[in-house]
């Protein structure tokens, strides 16, 4: 089982192939993606994120075509359609909103695998050697800033419901607002006293993780490496460009095939030792 690090950044490499555009290796990111989620033992959940990508993405196949104007082998005229003007759509720009859909499913998947592998604890941890509190305190504002907005409304609703209407204008906001500024406070202590019995601050600042970094660890800090090295060194030999305007340009050589099989092993790799790894 890898630590926190070494899964997060594995996973951030393999979102990081959404920014190819070739179809093959975006398809050899999502062939790795899945793999991996396989390999882990979670590929249900990753099948439960596809269930909202993949609409997303149709969507967005769909909507290109009607917003884009580039692209030579034009396949319907529609005429005049308020508010695109005259649409004409092309083979180019259907088949570059597949690819941005395509992209956006890689996307959601490669961090659906990091939310089903990763101990968000461990993370916490990982920021806490930046600042002890950052992750947290950016994890409660976010939870209390929509309990605060149904507080607020809940208030304004009382105070309208009140006989004399509760008032009107600045006034009127003026009590609501302080209403919500004293129980924000008072869920602050709460929350800081709750915090507090649970033996959070109570870690000193100095300790550091005894644990040696163990061949697990190593292998997918490896396979992070090699697939953004694999990534930026395609991209500087000019390995899967794509044209997709005016007309559409897809090599499909040599280069092309070898990295999308690289990026498949060594994707793969990290899962074929599983001796130690926790059932």
């Amino acid at each position: 089982m890898a630590r926190a690090g070494a899964g997060a950044l594995f996973c951030l490499a393999l979102a990081a192939g959404a920014l190819l555009e070739h179809p093959l290796l975006l398809a050899a990111i999502a062939a790795a993606v899945l793999i991996s989620a396989a390999g882990a033992g979670v590929l249900p959940q990753i099948g439960r994120a596809a269930r909202y990508a993949v609409p997303l993405a149709i969507l967005f196949a769909l909507i290109n075509p009607l917003v884009v104007r580039e692209g030579l082998t034009v396949f319907a005229r529609l005429g005049e359609i308020p508010p695109f003007g005259q649409v004409d759509l092309t083979v180019e720009a259907l088949l570059y909103g597949l690819i941005l859909g395509a992209r956006i499913v890689v996307v959601i998947l490669a961090f659906a695998l990091f939310s089903a592998c990763v101990d968000p604890d461990e993370v916490l941890k990982l920021f806490r050697r930046v600042s002890f509190r950052s992750a947290l305190t950016a994890a409660l504002a976010t939870r209390l800033v929509p309990v605060l907005a149904r507080d607020a409304r809940r208030l304004d609703l009382a105070r309208r419901c009140r006989a004399d209407g509760g008032g009107t204008g600045t006034a009127a906001r003026v009590a609501v607002l302080r209403a919500v500024s004293s129980g924000a406070l008072d869920r602050a202590i709460d929350v800081a006293a709750t915090l507090e019995v649970r033996g959070y601050g109570t870690t000193h600042r100095g300790r550091r993780d005894s644990a040696p970094w163990s061949r697990h660890d190593l292998a997918f800090l490896a396979a992070a490496v090699g697939i953004v090295t694999l990534l930026v060194g395609a991209a500087l030999l000019g390995i899967g460009a794509f044209e997709a305007y005016p007309l559409l340009q897809v090599p499909m050589g040599a280069g092309e095939f070898a990295t999308a099989g690289a990026i498949v092993v060594i994707s793969t790799l990290p899962f074929l030792d599983r001796r130690g790894i926790e059932r």
